[in-house]
């Protein structure tokens, strides 16, 4: 299989930017490096992809819904949903997956399909 391309959705963006901000929210004025490097290691997690982008597995929530279509990959606590493609992996989310998971997936996942 050729190398899948990565894409995010821009909620995902968002994602990434709330997970920075809080980072830098807990470390201080000082923690920059700290949340740049987080984001950092979540990003490479998601580069790996690209090579391999089914080696996440399906998602068990939206498994339990009938929903097969998406996967995850975990930079713990984190856990990254996406879907694939022809040679595309989409990110739709990254949460702490400490969360109320099913719920957050329902409300994110609906609102993609609008």
């Amino acid at each position: 299989m050729p190398e899948a391309s990565i894409r995010y959705t821009e909620q995902a963006r968002l994602d990434l930017r709330q997970i920075f901000e809080q980072r830098l929210a807990q470390r201080g004025a000082d923690g920059w490096d700290g949340a740049r490097a987080l984001v950092a290691e979540i990003l490479a997690t998601i580069d790996g992809l690209a090579d391999y982008p089914e080696r996440g597995p399906q998602v068990p929530e939206l498994v339990d819904l009938g929903d097969k279509r998406w996967r995850q990959v975990l930079h713990a606590p984190y856990r990254v949903v996406y879907h694939l493609g022809d040679d595309v992996v989409t990110i739709a989310m990254v949460a702490d997956g400490r969360r109320d998971f099913t719920t957050l997936l329902q409300r994110r996942l609906l609102a993609l399909k609008r």
